[in-house]
């Protein structure tokens, strides 16, 4: 019996969170505006949550595309078919792991900042003070920081996906030896535009909206002191990892099927 009232107020809250983000993301919409208006508030938050994550997302990329290229330079050696090395990394990149990794980097580090900063604002009485100048910090500080986040992580997906294509020309070009032309014919030549580059730019497009969404959500609502700022900033990570998780096995479901 408790074993059940515990799945049932599990679900209760499961429930009650997602209709306070819907709420929330409505809200967010509503107050976007004024924010639109002022595209400097936007951009400035676009340096901060995307210029300043391309380094650590452009060197995971690279690596992994390196790692992709040696290991299926290994598997497709077998079957002599090492000549598809750069069509199976492109894909493998385009199609699931480019926008994966990309989002939980930038959940990890822009979404767990904009967590902490609205969380800080909230601690200091900065959110209440902008209420009292008749200023909605709605459309002054969360709405630029959910756009700049909805702008920024596909052009940190697509990053992502070419620093990992050109991990692994080097491995199985320059390393391996494999010829240069076969490697970006064999590319070209596989890759689909829709199937493979524009679903990639939803699931991009999709995380971005849903893991900035959890970040502002947590910063806005946390308890306005240092441990409601710390418990918020680890939801913000925990909840994004599993929502992209989850939400990669239902967008490759529908894309992919």
């Amino acid at each position: 019996m408790n074993f059940f009232r515990r799945i049932g107020r599990f679900t209760i809250r499961l429930i009650q969170s997602l209709g306070a983000n819907i709420l929330f993301l409505i809200n967010i919409l509503t107050h976007s505006g004024k924010s639109w208006l002022s595209p400097r508030l936007i951009i400035r938050q676009i340096y901060f949550s995307g210029v300043m994550s391309i380094l650590i997302v452009a060197t995971s990329g690279l690596f992994i595309g390196m790692v992709l290229g040696l290991q299926s330079y290994n598997l497709l050696a077998q079957f002599n078919a090492a000549d598809v090395l750069g069509f199976a990394v492109a894909a493998s990149l385009l199609r699931e792991i480019g926008p994966v990794l990309a989002a939980l980097l930038f959940a990890s580090s822009a979404g767990s900042a904009m967590t902490s900063e609205i969380g800080l604002m909230k601690t200091t009485e900065q959110l209440e003070a902008m209420n009292v100048m008749a200023v909605n910090p709605v459309s002054r500080v969360v709405a630029p920081r959910f756009w700049a986040g909805i702008i920024s992580m596909p052009l940190l997906a697509a990053i992502c996906n070419v620093a990992g294509i050109y991990g692994a020309y080097l491995i199985g070009v320059k390393h391996l030896g494999l010829d240069a032309g076969v490697f970006w014919s064999q590319m070209q030549a596989g890759v689909d535009w829709h199937y493979d580059v524009l679903n990639s730019l939803v699931k991009s497009f999709v995380f971005g909206v849903v893991v900035t969404l959890i970040a502002v959500f947590q910063g806005f609502h946390c308890r306005p002191t240092a441990d409601g700022i710390l418990r918020a900033t680890m939801r913000t990570v925990v909840i994004s990892a599993l929502s992209i998780l989850a939400l990669d096995f239902i967008l490759t479901a529908l894309m992919f099927s």
